[in-house]
């Protein structure tokens, strides 16, 4: 399967969670939600290391990458999850899921200034249609 069909699986698999979300959290703190959906992460971790058995190719990645893929999987999969079941809690989730969505407009920035990766004219019309809809959606 390509990259495309796989990004495809990947957008529709995101699209459903949020409203699975958004409904779990109903009448519980963000929180306690946090917690119960790493309950699944972890299960499917447990049921991962013990099909695949990653932890030989682990052991021979620097402790550089260990360390800000962990520092990463910490900030997206508990402080990301968050903040984000925070924004769920209490606005719209027809809001909340395209604005909270628009992280690609920071990882792009990221890239162009740290990364000194290139800025076509199309990336950059890109990034300023994430703003607009952004505001849009503010409104």
């Amino acid at each position: 399967m390509s990259g495309f069909w796989w990004a495809l699986l990947t957008a529709g698999i995101w699209g459903v969670v949020p409203l699975i979300e958004k409904l779990g959290l109903n009448g519980s703190q963000p929180t306690v939600g946090v917690f119960a959906r790493s309950l699944g992460v972890f299960a499917g971790f447990v049921a991962f290391g013990l099909w695949w058995s990653p932890w030989q190719a682990l052991g021979s990645m620097s402790r550089a990458s260990v360390a800000l893929l962990a520092l990463a999987g910490f900030l997206a999969s508990f402080v990301g999850q968050l903040v984000f079941y925070q924004a769920l809690k209490v606005g719209n989730i027809s809001q909340m899921v395209p604005i909270s969505g628009a992280y690609p407009l920071v990882a792009a920035a990221l890239g162009w200034i740290v990364l000194r990766e290139p800025l076509s004219a199309g990336r950059l019309l890109g990034a300023l249609f994430i703003v607009a809809g952004v505001v849009l959606l503010r409104r």
